[in-house]
């Protein structure tokens, strides 16, 4: 029998006030099987679960919910996905950002069809050895899909709610273990897929970042951060440095018939697969390759101006210049002509958005 101390007797009433409140308010999302719909006796797809969290990982949820439902109408099944050209995937993808991603999303996807016959594990382990799979998205997987009773839960959301909860005085980045450590107190082990859902949407909807409704908490009793009235104050966050700077220079290039000049980026490195205009190395330096002389061929080359763009660990500027009315002329074998009204379906990441629309206005 186990025994009943103090922090279980706490832990499993909190999770049954939050579970009541998800029975009662659970967002709706297209991959998520409610609560309503899983008494009624539906089960999560893996797939589903597997695929949305994917592309939730640094991708705010209002964004993911359209590349969400556009994946499963063109790839409905893992099989389907595992089948599906890289490049149209790719092209699927554009726009959400951390491209490799997309790559592993490929990967797994044929990994699970031939080798595990379609079907997602149930294991944690065996899901982390997955392609693109890491502990996060393994334990989400197992509990969600599969009510896993050893998975634990860990997001932004999450870490916001357990640090406020117990009043976690140790930066955010020093205290994921003991993050995790009192998430795994808390998880129940029935509903556990419920139990994750309910702590993310918790922190989503009620403990967010900055104005949280602690009246409409159902933990806002035994939360140590609401109770000595400084909520605002967690989780501690070390101080900010400023991201380094990269410069160079992008070049549109534009057909008499309207048509722009793309070509694909090397297959490792930032942004790598995806589709872009002739650009110049990016560099920290001041004195780096910018300008008409730095173009990828002889043209009348007019500056659009410039662009900003801010990646994960670096803040890019790139010098924006056009040619027009060009014969046609391919500079590059690898290159190519992508015509006006396919250009919005090439893989083609924001910030290539950003340059092409600097250059012709109403692009993008």
């Amino acid at each position: 029998m186990t025994e009943v101390t103090p922090a279980t007797a706490f832990a499993g009433t909190a999770a049954s006030h939050l579970l009541g409140w998800y029975d009662r308010h659970a967002r709706k999302m297209p991959w998520r099987t409610g609560p309503a719909e899983k008494r009624s006796g539906v089960r999560p797809d893996p797939y589903h679960v597997w695929l949305s969290e994917v592309m939730l990982q640094q991708t705010q949820v209002k964004t993911v919910r359209d590349y969400f439902l556009r994946f499963v109408q063109l790839w409905p099944t893992v099989e389907a996905l595992a089948k599906a050209e890289s490049d149209d995937v790719m092209r699927a993808w554009a726009g959400l950002g951390y491209y490799s991603r997309a790559r592993n999303l490929k990967k797994c996807a044929e990994v699970v069809w031939r080798e595990h016959g379609g079907k997602f594990a149930q294991e944690i382990n065996a899901l982390e050895a997955l392609p693109g799979i890491g502990e996060y998205t393994a334990n989400a997987i197992a509990a969600i899909a599969y009510d896993h009773p050893e998975a634990v839960v860990v997001d932004g959301n999450v870490e916001r709610v357990i640090a406020r909860l117990n009043r976690i005085a140790t930066p955010l980045a020093q205290a994921k273990t003991e993050i995790r450590a009192l998430a795994a107190e808390l998880t129940p082990e029935h509903r556990t897929g419920d139990f994750a859902q309910a702590m993310m949407d918790l922190g989503a909807t009620i403990c967010t970042p900055k104005n949280p409704a602690c009246p409409l908490c159902p933990l806002n009793k035994d939360c140590q951060a609401q109770l000595h009235g400084d909520p605002l104050n967690y989780p501690v966050k070390a101080a900010k440095q400023a991201k380094p700077k990269r410069r160079g220079a992008a070049f549109v290039a534009l057909r008499n018939d309207g048509s722009v000049l793309l070509r694909r980026r090397a297959e490792s490195g930032l942004l790598s697969g995806m589709t872009e205009v002739p650009t110049t190395g990016w560099t920290a330096r001041r004195d780096g390759e910018t300008g008409a002389q730095a173009a990828p061929f002889a043209a009348d080359w007019r500056r659009r101006g410039s662009i900003r763009h801010v990646f994960t660990h670096f803040e890019l500027e790139l010098e924006v210049w056009l040619a027009e009315e060009l014969d046609g002329t391919q500079p590059d074998e690898a290159a190519w002509w992508s015509p006006p009204g396919r250009l919005t379906d090439e893989a083609l990441p924001s910030v290539m958005k950003k340059v092409i629309g600097a250059a012709i206005e109403g692009t993008f």
